[in-house]
């Protein structure tokens, strides 16, 4: 089985990242609950436990968002997805996670693998979203019930489609920021930071 897994290709690169997107998301609005914590699942991925949504809206979105995603990683015309944590009564943006996608544009030139291996990305990935879980010790409590945004930065010349709009960056007045890890298949590098609402006490 692992000497298949030698090398990673550009589709493959694309998938492994937009899996983590789907688990890092899942993750932060498990967290921050932004969502009840009976309306997850736990799964174990990259031997880790992680939750998983079972809202069917929550789950019928993201996984639209996800495949989309995948799709401008193949392409690499995607260059950051933020996720915006707002006050329901005031709009107020509280959080901002923010992270920064780099895609070496030669794999769309080269099909031949990069010598990196499936594994090692894997346990880069787990240490991200160890990280993301480890911020609640550290971040505002949420008092107030939340929503979040998805905001996905592209190439200029994208065609938006149909379902998204146009939006905003959504930045937050008086923030702290902290630099999470990054990652890298070889291909695409994800670098990740959270940006937070100093509060008065702070």
């Amino acid at each position: 089985m692992t000497s298949t897994l030698k090398g990673i290709t550009l589709k493959g690169s694309a998938e492994l990242v937009a899996e983590f997107f789907s688990f890092g998301i899942n993750s932060i609005l498990y967290q921050r609950g932004i969502y009840p914590p009976e309306t997850f699942t736990r799964v174990t991925h990259y031997d880790m436990t992680l939750q998983l949504t079972t809202d069917p809206k929550l789950k019928n979105y993201l996984t639209n968002v996800v495949s989309q995603l995948k799709e401008w990683l193949f392409e690499c015309t995607v260059q950051k997805l933020v996720l915006v944590i707002t006050c329901l009564e005031t709009n107020e943006v509280l959080e901002r996670w923010q992270f920064d996608i780099e895609c070496d544009k030669s794999a769309k030139e080269s099909s031949a693998p990069r010598e990196k291996s499936i594994k090692t990305i894997q346990d880069e990935i787990r240490s991200v979203i160890r990280q993301v879980t480890a911020t609640v010790t550290f971040l505002p409590l949420l008092e107030t019930p939340c929503a979040f945004d998805l905001l996905v930065y592209t190439d200029k010349d994208l065609v938006v489609p149909d379902k998204w709009e146009e939006s905003g960056p959504q930045i937050i007045d008086q923030s702290e920021e902290v630099r999470l890890r990054s990652f890298t298949t070889s291909i695409h590098k994800v670098n990740s930071m959270v940006a937070y609402k100093r509060t008065d006490s702070a």
